[in-house]
């Protein structure tokens, strides 16, 4: 929680700090999204909504069109405010992307309007090239449309500790959570009686004394050959009961009991649903109360009966690691392991729009990629579209990101 709170105060005053750290004055650029919407002059939209463009009398509006259909680019051109048939118009639309490289959109005409020959993906951010030929003459434009798109600086990046990894192949572990407690196993507690009744003659253990197998617990006499014996430790472990004192008769009875706290059972519930997806020897992950860091095992046995509540009960054996019987158990059952040609981590993953996407690191500039996503486990999600194999990709802290962005008001414009 610190570090998050951290973070949040860096993203909205520590941006100039260090800023200034750095160069000793405040770098106007130094985190610089798109001028904020209410300071840019809004382009003159035409009558089907789209952008327009103008060089003397010739124009054409220029306009994404999505509806029941995937995104494409219509155009519409007009002379001295007279349509003009779209059979008389060659045009070619560039869009250059940020590290995607450059759509090439040719026109065909349909209708009363030029029609693009590709879809243009998300995000629609990008250098717009045109070039328009009518009448033997060469029109061109050029204009930023950008969406989802930031400069940050990369010393005032490191500080905030955006950090990046590049996209690639991934090994995704499918869990399916389970919940129960720490036992321990039958064999964990020796009675310890006398094989020969006889007057105890020494006790050389006390209560909550840690033994070792082989350890002297009891001098006895026998009560038959009155000749001294030994009564050793079966196991190691701590003296939890002691019913015998020095001076008395065994009489048959349990002198004291040894408790092994080295091993216990964490005993799981798994319910109808899952039944058929947990295997002996599957692997778990297991968070376990008052234990900071994770423990790992398998699953080491299956019972055959279920409980009231139809669960039936998995254990996971653990050995050592100063455990408590009773102490409560959330685990993770790994049921599948995936390798995916395509994956991003998890932590990345922010909203943007109807979208779950990344942002991109190219050079300075962080931009958002529209993702596709598949199966998810652990740390890793599939992705199916959107993102290229070896795009850098923000991992930690990306919400400053989205902040920023969300704070420069950029547009979807089409």
């Amino acid at each position: 929680m610190g570090k998050l709170m951290k973070n949040r105060n860096i993203l909205s005053s520590l941006s100039l700090a260090i800023i200034i750290s750095f160069t000793g004055v405040v770098a106007p650029n130094a985190i610089a999204a798109s001028t904020p919407a209410a300071e840019q002059a809004e382009p003159e939209k035409g009558p089907h909504r789209g952008r327009m463009l103008r060089d003397g009398d010739f124009a054409i509006e220029l306009s994404i069109f999505e509806t029941g259909v995937p995104p494409e680019f219509r155009v519409w051109a007009t002379n001295d405010g007279q349509p003009i048939d779209p059979k008389n118009v060659d045009l070619n639309v560039k869009l250059i992307r940020l590290g995607d490289g450059t759509d090439d959109i040719n026109f065909n005409a349909q209708g009363d309007f030029l029609r693009g020959d590709m879809v243009i993906y998300e995000p629609h951010s990008f250098v717009v090239a045109i070039e328009a030929t009518y009448q033997g003459k060469k029109y061109n434009w050029r204009y930023d449309n950008f969406e989802g798109r930031t400069t940050i600086e990369q010393a005032v990046a490191d500080a905030m500790e955006i950090n990046t990894e590049i996209a690639g192949p991934a090994t995704i572990h499918q869990t399916i959570p389970a919940y129960g407690k720490l036992s321990l196993p039958v064999d964990a507690k020796r009675n310890i009686a006398a094989r020969f009744d006889g007057e105890i003659t020494k006790l050389h253990v006390n209560y909550g004394e840690i033994v070792k197998k082989g350890q002297t617990l009891f001098t006895v006499e026998s009560n038959e050959s009155l000749k001294p014996y030994v009564i050793k430790a079966p196991i190691n472990g701590v003296i939890t009961q002691l019913f015998a004192n020095a001076g008395e008769q065994t009489n048959g009875k349990t002198l004291l009991t040894i408790t092994n706290f080295n091993r216990h059972i964490a005993k799981l519930a798994v319910y109808p649903s899952d039944y058929s997806k947990v295997k002996l020897e599957t692997p778990v992950t297991l968070n376990i109360e008052g234990h900071e860091d994770p423990l790992v095992g398998e699953v080491s046995f299956i019972e055959p009966s279920v409980r009231d509540d139809q669960a039936r009960i998995v254990w996971v054996e653990l050995e050592g690691r100063n455990l408590a019987e009773g102490g409560f158990v959330k685990a993770d059952i790994e049921v599948a392991t995936i390798d995916v040609p395509l994956a991003v981590k998890r932590v990345g993953l922010q909203g943007f729009r109807d979208f779950t996407v990344v942002y991109a690191k190219v050079g300075e500039q962080y931009e958002v990629r529209m993702l596709e996503l598949g199966r998810a486990g652990g740390e890793w999600i599939e992705v199916l579209g959107g993102l290229k194999a070896g795009t850098e990709y923000v991992t930690d802290n990306s919400y400053i990101l989205k902040a920023d962005i969300e704070k420069s008001g950029a547009s979807h414009d089409h």
